[in-house]
């Protein structure tokens, strides 16, 4: 039964996917066979969830072959959490996307999007549950393949250039990867994991040194951070809505999830990583003045999701328990926070036909509950209290707290600018998108397609019910965090055979 649960949310996405683009004529039924599977793989995610809080890690070898040497997938409480939340917010986006039509996308939609939108949730989920190198890099080429599909859908030049952008940079990200698992396996012998945790320990310092950092900047481009980041804000925007709206929630949070997977269980440490404090700080900082230079509202948004990347590599350059369930809870709040404001975002465009904020502010307003979607998003990325942000901040700062010497000082002001300057923006929005004046007309009334407003809520409340439940949410992610700090119960489930 463990078998069955760790592989479905993999294999069943790949069939429907397959299935779905047989079905391709039939655009209702397509529809439901999306809706339907991720359903289903939801649920297997929340009983996974269960499973790893009640019982540790859950683990199965594929094939009947024993780790190292076949194929484990592994769900702990870190990949079984980040695996529920990400299809929660896939499946809305979904939803969204059947409510938005047509719009946006061309008339090649009904045939490809359905298709690879399961492709890349199996390539996510495959992401999680990996529990060796290569699979892992499997599970990006086909979250690659799938997204380069999705981001050139439509017509245009635009897309087009950003989809070969964004396609270019993941090959190069892709290859660097490669290299890595060459070289781990030429160090090591191995590519399991689990396995590598126990077998890096005898490799020469330098070695371990150097693959520590190669792996950092593969999973660095993925995750966006500075100085690796310039591919995103030229990609996200140009995509329709609902794809812009689950790249940012899943595709740069796979890559933090497989840089801390990685550098914990791997190449554990015992003190403050200066030079991914470093980075946090760039991160930070950069992320968020590219956002208060932006006019478009997509890119705002794009260069404020690489700024909060920085938060999830606060947590990770502590290398302590505290650190890590800041950057769990931090990185479970943004997946679904980051998707509410661009699908907010995606209501504004169409509702006023422009992304633009200098002239959004000569448009009407959009209806109230618009506003309302948008504001408690926004106020949570900004970290005001009671807000799910506010709480995993102020886990993070605690954190940094109890850490000494200049380098966690110096994180510590980056983030509490950054939180002060992301309100600053969020502001801005406000201002040009939702504030009444006397030279603008009266706000719309109608808020759009039902569907469209449907999945913005859900998503919305997601993040109302991550703030409601922090405390279960923070027990899980403590948990995670204790795993993560002592991994034997990880390797246990992995090497001691699993389910066959």
């Amino acid at each position: 039964m463990t078998a069955w649960l760790l592989v479905a949310p993999v294999l069943l996405p790949v069939l429907v996917a397959a299935l779905s683009f047989a079905l391709s004529g039939s655009r209702i039924t397509q529809q439901v066979l999306g809706v339907s599977v991720l359903t289903l793989t939801l649920t297997d995610a929340v009983v996974l969830l269960v499973l790893a809080q009640r019982d540790g890690p859950q683990a199965a070898s594929m094939g009947g072959w024993p780790a190292p040497l076949g194929i484990a997938l592994v769900a702990d409480r870190l990949s079984a959490l980040l695996l529920t939340v990400s299809l929660a917010v896939a499946l809305a986006v979904l939803v969204f996307a059947i409510g938005q039509g047509n719009a946006d996308f061309g008339e090649s939609s009904p045939v490809a999007f359905h298709p690879a939108y399961l492709l890349l949730t199996a390539g996510v989920g495959m992401a999680f549950l990996a529990g060796d190198l290569f699979n892992l890099f499997v599970a990006f080429e086909m979250m690659l393949t799938a997204s380069y599909v999705l981001l050139s859908l439509g017509v245009g030049s635009g897309r087009i250039r950003a989809g070969m952008t964004y396609t270019i940079t993941s090959l190069t990200s892709s290859l660097l990867f490669l290299t890595a698992i060459a070289l781990c396996y030429a160090a090591t012998g191995t590519v399991n994991m689990a396995d590598l945790s126990l077998r890096m320990t005898q490799a020469p310092d330098g070695v371990a040194a150097t693959l520590s950092v190669l792996l950092l900047v593969v999973f660095g481009i993925k995750a966006a951070m500075v100085p690796l980041h310039f591919w995103l804000p030229d990609s996200y925007p140009t995509a329709p809505t609902p794809i812009t709206a689950i790249f940012a929630a899943l595709l740069t949070k796979v890559g933090v999830y497989a840089m801390v997977r990685t550098q914990t269980l791997i190449f554990p440490r015992d003190d403050v990583w200066l030079l991914l404090t470093i980075v946090a700080v760039l991160t930070l900082l950069v992320g968020v003045l590219g956002a208060i230079a932006q006019d478009d509202l997509n890119r705002l948004l794009s260069f404020v999701l690489v700024s909060h990347i920085g938060f999830m590599l606060f947590g990770l350059a502590l290398f302590d328990e505290a650190g890590l369930t800041g950057t769990v809870l931090y990185t479970a709040h943004h997946i679904v926070v980051q998707a509410g404001l661009f699908l907010v975002s995606g209501i504004v465009v169409r509702l006023s036909g422009t992304a633009s904020l200098a002239s959004l502010t000569h448009r009407a307003p959009p209806p109230p509950v618009v506003a309302g979607l948008f504001m408690l998003p926004a106020l949570a990325l900004a970290g005001i209290p009671p807000t799910s942000g506010f709480v995993a901040k102020i886990v993070l700062l605690q954190a940094g707290g109890e850490r000494s010497g200049w380098p966690v000082t110096v994180l510590i002001a980056a983030a509490l600018l950054t939180s002060l300057l992301t309100l600053y923006a969020m502001t801005r929005v406000w201002r040009a998108v939702f504030s009444a004046g006397p030279d603008r007309p009266a706000p719309r009334r109608e808020a759009g397609n039902v569907l469209m407003l449907a999945a913005t809520v859900g998503i919305v409340g997601l993040g109302v019910a991550i703030a409601v439940g922090a405390g279960l949410l923070g027990e899980i992610s403590e948990a995670a965090a204790r795993d993560l700090v002592d991994p034997d119960g990880y390797r246990e489930a992995v090497l001691g055979g699993g389910a066959g």
